[in-house]
């Protein structure tokens, strides 16, 4: 699966949302226990880690018999939970040059990465102090539930480990509090043990490792943690019932020892110790939750799983219908093998597709010079493997629904090639033998357009913003524009001398211009026009060098077999 940045934006925004909502819910359940609430911040954090576009798809894979779903809804909830991805319907036409590639999202990658390695670098050096304190401790022998390990590092009684937790407590703690007191801190550890707070705490820690950037996570982490304490205070005080004992115990470890340096090492002294001492002296009486609110988070929690599942169930393939509406395509293709006609004579070999009406004719044309007309690019930047097989011809007959300009009929070609012969492309940055455009010593005689101005070639009136070369026979060749960019030109270039042309000359606008030239390594003068690069010096007053630079181009990656017409 593909994930672009506008996911990942997406992804950020939901679970956003989503921790919202959770905390919305804290504050109308915050006379229930601290355990729900608890819950609810570490359901918020989860979420970080489960996209909805994953369940999405996940549903949309469960095949769906019945007739296509039409609505609005898909298109409305789209909107809403992805608010950074631009809707297929609103895109423009695809660029018939590939787009330029930013160096943003691999220094946005990098920039995450060292945060990645640098917080949990942190957490290993914190672990590491926690382990030889367990390491360089003596077993104590106790009728509690887990192993106990006194230590002579000065740290809190806590709990250390997921999977074999160990009750880590420092030397002369026994000599240092009350029975009472040191009963009801041992009683506070062993409801961490029994409630799995330590695994939940690692779980937040891997999501705020991974979500560093984002402040929320944090925040969540710290409320996860204060609803942690109060969760096991509450049940301490139901369990023994005395709260000043308690206060004491908690107040003469915070005085004598140092809090656990570890979130996933579930201690006594944790959140805001005020706060907890008000709390646990008041004793006030919290509640369960009563069966209706019981339902209510039970039908919110299935439905924040479920309903994602159920929209790629029910709008999956009627969303995966409209693609290819989406795409510019042919209204009826007919696409064979080229067969040679009897004599062996040629018939119709063209460099670009014919039209006849509606209908869009290209005869005995090989694959490749469809790739190359459909993506518009020269033949030296289509790559891979598979290019000798785009050497076979076909011939293609086709219905267009109205009268399709050119960028949209390339376009048509381009869904032709994915859907019948099941092509796959991606766009690549090599590094190619190039020529660097100039402005030449006495500057730049390139023709400024007009607002009105035309350029006609062989009585052919170009259309506006377009440049191109244009065989008017074997020997003449025009590289012709109408209030052409640079780009344009270029690109024109880049055909003419069959090789990549880089802009270096910083000229801006739009021009007009047509030149007569002989084509590069071509014996035989027989137009008597100069060369392309002598021309486009003596007319253009641009110059022509050679170098190497990185050029985009078009790779190939999968050509299945033509699919029946």
């Amino acid at each position: 699966m593909n994930i672009a940045p506008t996911d990942v934006l997406d992804h950020l925004w939901q679970s956003t949302a989503f921790a919202g909502v959770a905390g919305l819910l804290t504050l109308a359940l915050r006379t229930n226990r601290a355990r729900v609430r608890q819950w609810l911040w570490f359901a918020a954090s989860v979420k970080f880690l489960v996209p909805l576009f994953v369940l999405i798809a996940l549903g949309s894979r469960i095949d769906w018999k019945t007739a296509p779903v039409r609505s609005n809804v898909p298109v409305a909830v789209d909107q809403i939970v992805h608010p950074f991805s631009v809707s297929v319907d609103s895109l423009p036409p695809m660029a018939a040059t590939p787009p330029q590639k930013s160096a943003m999202p691999e220094v946005l990658f990098a920039l995450w990465a060292v945060g990645v390695v640098g917080i949990t670098f942190a957490w290993w050096v914190r672990w590491r102090r926690i382990r030889n304190a367990v390491c360089s401790g003596s077993r104590v022998e106790t009728d509690l539930p887990l192993r106990v390990v006194c230590s002579p590092a000065q740290l809190e009684p806590g709990v250390f480990g997921v999977l074999r937790p160990v009750l880590l407590l420092p030397e002369g703690i026994f000599d240092r509090l009350t029975p009472a007191q040191l009963k009801s801190i041992l009683a506070h550890e062993l409801c961490h043990v029994r409630h799995r707070d330590n695994l939940l705490a690692a779980i937040q820690m891997f999501v705020e490792t991974v979500f560093w950037f984002h402040p929320l996570v944090w925040w969540i982490g710290k409320r996860m943690g204060e609803e942690r304490e109060r969760a096991c205070d509450e049940e301490v005080l139901r369990t023994l019932g005395e709260p000043q004992a308690y206060a004491e115990g908690i107040l003469n470890v915070c005085r004598l020892y140092v809090e656990s340096p570890l979130r996933c090492v579930a201690g006594v002294t944790g959140a805001d110790l005020k706060q907890r001492m008000e709390a646990i002296m008041k004793n006030q009486v919290t509640f369960p939750l009563n069966f209706g609110r019981k339902v209510l988070l039970g039908a919110m929690g299935a439905a924040a799983l479920l309903l994602p599942l159920f929209a790629g169930f029910v709008y999956g393939p009627a969303l995966r219908a409209q693609i290819p509406a989406t795409r510019p395509v042919f209204t009826v293709a007919s696409v064979k093998f080229h067969v040679a006609p009897a004599g062996g004579g040629i018939d119709g070999l063209g460099p670009w597709p014919r039209r006849s009406g509606d209908r869009i004719l290209w005869h005995n044309v090989p694959l490749r010079l469809v790739a190359l007309y459909a993506y518009r690019i020269p033949a030296f930047r289509l790559s891979g493997n598979l290019l000798q097989t785009f050497d076979e011809t076909y011939d293609i007959d086709a219905v267009a629904e109205g009268t399709p300009p050119e960028d949209q009929l390339r376009l048509m070609f381009r869904s032709l090639l994915e859907d019948r012969f099941g092509v796959k492309v991606h766009w690549e940055t090599k590094e190619l033998q190039v020529y660097r455009l100039l402005v030449a010593k006495d500057g730049s005689k390139l023709r400024r357009a007009e607002e009105d101005s035309k350029v006609v070639v062989d009585g052919r009136t170009l259309s506006p913003g377009h440049a191109s070369v244009i065989s008017v026979t074997a020997a003449e060749q025009h590289l012709a524009g109408s209030r052409a960019t640079m780009e344009q030109l270029v690109d024109a270039l880049s055909i003419a001398l069959r090789q990549p042309v880089v802009d270096q000359t910083g000229l801006t606008g739009t021009f007009d211009f047509d030149v007569k030239f002989q084509r590069e390594g071509d014996m035989e003068n027989m137009s008597g026009n100069p060369f392309i690069r002598t021309a486009i010096q003596e007319t253009f007053g641009l110059r022509v060098e050679a170098g190497k630079a990185p050029v985009e181009v078009l790779v190939i990656d999968h050509l299945g077999k033509l699919s029946e017409n």
